[in-house]
């Protein structure tokens, strides 16, 4: 592949990344009022199984490929407003589990079709069948 090549190819993913994420975040927050930070919290406290109520807030950080920092600021903004609680490891005492409030969870369930609505308005039903096949395809072989 030539530099022009691989160039255009990491240009356009940037591009690409950057207006789709964006054109979705405005749309969920017109809609709902989260961010797509709280809802990428959310969404993933809502998908623990069945008898998890809580993760580790390291579980969480790799999760998310988020920075502990990072996370830590954004569950003090959502702890504020009563989304999420962290508390005490009840396993070993030292580390903090985050819990998905009955409020975080209403606030998810309202936010999740409109979330669904902006993925595909804005990606999946901007591409055909095939370009979807072949966007996962090149998606999993970089992000397994």
């Amino acid at each position: 592949m030539s530099d022009a090549a691989a160039i255009a190819a990491w240009e356009s993913y940037r591009r690409l990344r950057l207006h789709v994420d964006a054109e979705i975040a405005r749309d969920l927050e017109r809609a709902s009022g989260l961010s797509m930070a709280d809802y990428d919290v959310l969404a993933a406290l809502s998908a623990l199984s069945d008898g998890e109520h809580c993760i580790r807030v390291r579980g969480l950080t790799e999760h998310l490929h988020w920075a502990h920092s990072r996370l830590s600021r954004q569950l003090g903004r959502m702890e504020r407003r009563g989304l999420v609680a962290r508390e005490k490891c009840e396993l070993d005492g030292r580390g903090e589990d985050v819990v998905l409030t009955e409020e975080g969870r209403r606030a998810h369930d309202r936010a999740a079709p409109a979330h669904l609505d902006a993925v595909r308005r804005h990606f999946t039903g901007a591409l055909s069948p095939g370009q979807l096949a072949a966007f996962t395809a090149v998606a999993r072989s970089l992000a397994p």
